[in-house]
């Protein structure tokens, strides 16, 4: 990953954690069932998950009480707008900044001296079966402080209120107890700690539940699109939903999306722009072997591609070409099926989200596709980084300079 961070595009807006933020962490960690982390130094993102916590305690999604009880923890107002990096669900950065949207003010006073424990309660204690994740549908945001804070000031005002009543002002043990306050929580009188829980609406989504499960539910009848084969062979047994099921490498699943308005592709269209060119190099790397040339200069080289393109075998060059080779058929006779010529992942990956969808939607369609036929290394990288990770690292040196040249140059 070296070349990504210096490249600086692997988890680069970490905010560092250290000192008297640690203890805080700690103690939102055992508010909410955890054990401590032994770190003394480590990063968090926007909803409070760290990579090296991660690490340490051997588990991902160590804030979550199984897949149906997520937390999160705000220790820092720099959260703010700051990305989730390892979302349990695709709406998870939306819920933060609704949060932060909400008790933006707030946040930034207690965290000055305190930190505030998220509780997103979908008022589903377990998981059981798959298609459980159908009842997901308002997130119930509960905001726990530390120490109790909002409890300890009520605490203190009843103390102030037993001060001033009567003679209680020269009363010592009184004195004390106030000094013991403010000492251990500071002067808490005006103070605005109050968060009543708020409630985030979910759609369609993504959840790393079961294996991975897409949960579209705002078209012409829900869909639920699995990543793990027993969780989609256990769902298809349910027949208490009307649903349909699929599993995300079903042949039938690509022309469900299209007949529901969903997806589409025009090919004439997308042979011009700039994607097609990252799909189609990226696709000619899967057949190089052992090539004379650094591999960045052979995609960056159009002499240098042609040659290589020339070099293939006869098979491997129709996948490579198979678009240009349909269209061109396509011009003297519409007898041709896109299934007899066109690759059948590199046609999947061609797709798009309907133009009709939703920016949200589009969204969470272009992450998909990109699991349906991940070749497009612009938009793996955008809409599922961890497994643009995975695959980053076993790639030619060479292969991951003209990736990050390709990333580097469409974003910022």
């Amino acid at each position: 990953m070296q070349k990504l961070k210096e490249a600086n595009l692997y988890r680069s807006e970490l905010i560092p954690v250290s000192g008297k933020l640690v203890e805080r962490y700690n103690k939102c960690l055992l508010k909410l069932g955890f054990t401590e982390t032994k770190l003394e130094t480590f990063h968090i993102d926007g909803i409070g998950w760290s990579p090296e916590i991660a690490e340490e305690k051997n588990e991902t999604h160590y804030l979550n009480n199984g897949d149906a009880n997520a937390h999160g923890i705000i220790i820092s107002p720099l959260q703010k707008g700051k990305p989730v990096y390892v979302p349990f669900h695709t709406f998870d950065r939306d819920m933060m900044q609704y949060v932060f949207k909400t008790y933006e003010e707030k946040i930034n006073d207690i965290t000055r001296d305190s930190a505030i424990c998220l509780d997103f309660d979908q008022k589903i204690d377990a998981f059981y079966e798959p298609l459980d994740v159908l009842k997901y549908n308002t997130i119930h945001i509960n905001f726990h402080l530390m120490n109790n804070l909002y409890h300890q000031q009520k605490e203190q005002l009843e103390l102030i209120n037993k001060f001033k009543k009567d003679h209680n002002f020269i009363n010592e043990s009184i004195h004390l107890e106030l000094l013991n306050s403010a000492k251990t929580y500071g002067d808490l009188r005006a103070r605005d700690l109050e968060m009543p829980a708020i409630d985030f609406s979910v759609s369609s989504f993504y959840t790393r539940a079961f294996g991975g499960v897409y949960v579209l539910r705002d078209f012409i009848s829900p869909i639920l699109v699995f990543e793990d084969e027993n969780s989609h062979k256990e769902a298809i047994k349910d027949t208490n939903y009307e649903v349909l099921i699929y599993h995300i490498h079903q042949p039938e699943l690509m022309a469900k999306l299209r007949d529901h308005i969903i997806i589409d592709y025009d090919l004439e269209e997308t042979i011009k722009t700039d994607r097609y060119e990252r799909i189609k190099k990226f696709e000619i790397t899967q057949y190089l072997e052992k090539p004379e040339h650094p591999v960045k200069d052979i995609l960056d080289n159009p002499i240098l591609y042609k040659r290589y393109l020339n070099k293939l075998d006869i098979e491997s060059r129709k996948k490579v070409m198979s678009v240009e080779r349909y269209l061109e058929k396509l011009e003297t006779s519409n007898q041709y099926k896109i299934a007899d010529i066109v690759d059948s992942k590199l046609f999947e990956a061609l797709h798009k989200p309907h133009s009709s969808l939703e920016a949200k939607h589009q969204d969470l369609i272009w992450k998909l596709l990109v699991n349906v036929s991940p070749k497009d290394v612009l938009y793996w990288y955008w809409y599922d980084k961890e497994d643009f990770y995975t695959s980053f690292e076993s790639w030619d040196d060479s292969l991951k300079d003209w990736v990050i040249a390709t990333i580097s140059n469409n974003i910022g």
